[in-house]
């Protein structure tokens, strides 16, 4: 499964040994890059910086079956600090940086944890892809002991409402380890990665991070998460390079004028959401490589994959992924719920994660072809419509750069950014008012009068959550309607 030698990974075992971050994610040569925040890393820098704050957590009252809250920008000091977590035996429970102060105390109060880690600088500018962190862990005195065996604790994105408490064990992210070493298209040893997503989700943990770490394979967060800056980071090394992210920065990248010849990109690789009819083509004619997708989710990770483009809409299972279709939903094989201390047979039960997500198995293939959410389909004057086909269809049309279609108070509703991702609104009110009279007049070809949006608000930008996902609340959307121009 795994080559051998001093510069390639150990074989993943099926379970977790206790010393399983120093085998299988710090191990390697001393002057082995590993890391590249701005400057490069070796894995001697890492493993001294990871017995660092293993001390400093210890020092804090952190032991073996503790509970910690890390609250840090993506960085090194982040990286050591989630590591020395689990050295010490400890769970992790990751809060996005970007939460308010208010967000995080609820919470930390919700989980109960022992120890909440903050930096001691101030929080990262806006665009800069990393921080300079210095973690500092505070005892709190009201926390619990985990309650679980699980390593890692996370909160779903919340964008279709409250966050959701999702655990795994140190096996869990193992074998989703094993998961991506079996696939012959995602990174190995001698490449590097450009990492996009978020560090303190599943994608930009395991399938970024932890991976890279595993894998051997240098991982670099660029300087700044802006085109041009994206661009430079995959321009900087002559070794072939994957960049993983979500739709919105592949929406970001194809988008891009005149981007510099990048012989070194292999491809990207997106997941989080659907991606937008039209946009594998276009990355792949603006950079001549292909756009993969993925499909997964925070409680199981990676579900199936699309590497090279070549399956779409469909994606074939990762290895022992057991996929199964029921009444038009898709439901994944697993042994226990993700969801420690909720009991609800709608998410989880009999073997099953019941994932809400509407879909079909192709019984011949096993290929999986995702629609969107199950709760898509609405009624409307007694009859069905799918939001996902609005949605669709919005998002196909040329005017449109991002859209999402909502059911409210009986009807619905429709956001969309119009403003083309290359142009910067430059064209003005005048282009934006000629690219919404598109937009009505193609809903009239296009979509029967039952199924045409009652309200159409066009805004120059749709909200997302944290991870890149577009925010899909109703409350949320009017919000910020109400507060644009």
């Amino acid at each position: 499964m795994a080559l051998t030698g001093s510069s390639s990974p150990p074989a993943l075992p099926c379970g977790a040994p206790h010393d399983w971050v120093d085998r299988y994610l710090l191990a390697g040569p001393d002057d082995q890059e590993c890391l590249r925040f701005g400057t490069p890393v070796d894995r001697a820098t890492l493993r001294a910086l990871v017995a660092e704050q293993a001390g400093r957590l210890a020092a804090a009252g952190l032991a073996r079956g503790g509970t910690v809250a890390l609250r840090l920008a993506p960085s090194l000091g982040y990286t050591a600090a989630l590591l020395a977590c689990w050295q010490l035996g400890a769970q992790a429970v990751l809060l996005d940086h970007r939460l308010t102060d208010h967000e995080v105390a609820l919470a930390v109060e919700r989980l109960a944890s022992q120890v909440l880690v903050e930096s001691a600088h101030g929080p990262a500018a806006a665009m800069r892809g990393f921080a300079e962190t210095d973690p500092v862990p505070a005892a709190r005195p009201d926390g619990r002991p985990a309650a679980t065996g699980h390593a890692l604790v996370q909160l779903s994105s919340g964008s279709t409402g409250p966050a959701k408490v999702i655990a795994r064990t140190a096996a869990d992210l193992l074998r989703e380890l094993d998961c991506y070493a079996r696939l012959e298209a995602f990174p190995k040893a001698g490449e590097r990665v450009v990492l996009l997503s978020s560090m303190v989700h599943v994608l930009g943990l395991v399938g970024g991070l932890l991976n890279s770490l595993h894998a051997r394979v240098p991982l670099t967060v660029p300087v700044r998460m802006t085109t041009a800056g994206i661009l430079a980071a995959v321009g900087e090394d002559d070794r072939p390079t994957t960049v993983i992210g979500v739709p919105f920065h592949a929406e970001l990248l194809a988008g891009a004028a005149a981007p510099p010849p990048l012989p070194q990109l292999r491809r990207m690789i997106v997941a989080g959401e659907l991606v937008r009819p039209g946009l594998p083509a276009a990355f792949t004619a603006r950079y001549g490589v292909p756009l993969g997708t993925m499909y997964g989710m925070t409680e199981r990770g990676v579900i199936a994959t699309d590497l090279d483009g070549t399956l779409h809409p469909e994606a074939a299972p990762v290895h022992g992924t057991e996929l199964h279709e029921d009444g038009g939903e898709l439901h994944i094989a697993m042994a226990a719920s993700p969801y420690p201390g909720l009991d609800d047979p709608t998410r989880w039960s009999d073997g099953r994660l019941h994932t809400r997500d509407a879909g079909r198995v192709d019984p011949a293939t096993g290929r999986v072809t995702v629609l969107g959410r199950r709760d898509s389909q609405v009624s409307i004057g007694g009859l069905k419509v799918d939001l996902n086909e609005v949605e669709h269809t919005l998002a196909a049309l040329p005017e449109v750069r991002e859209a999402v279609v909502v059911f409210a108070d009986g009807a619905i509703e429709a956001y969309l950014a119009t403003e083309r991702a290359d142009t910067d609104g430059a064209d003005g009110a005048d282009g934006a008012d000629d690219r919404a009279d598109a937009v009505r007049e193609a809903l009239t070809r296009e979509l029967a009068p039952f199924k045409r949006p009652r309200q159409l608000t066009f805004l120059p930008a749709l909200p997302r959550t944290a991870t890149g996902k577009l925010v899909r609340d109703t409350a949320a959307l009017r919000a910020t309607a109400a507060a644009a121009p």
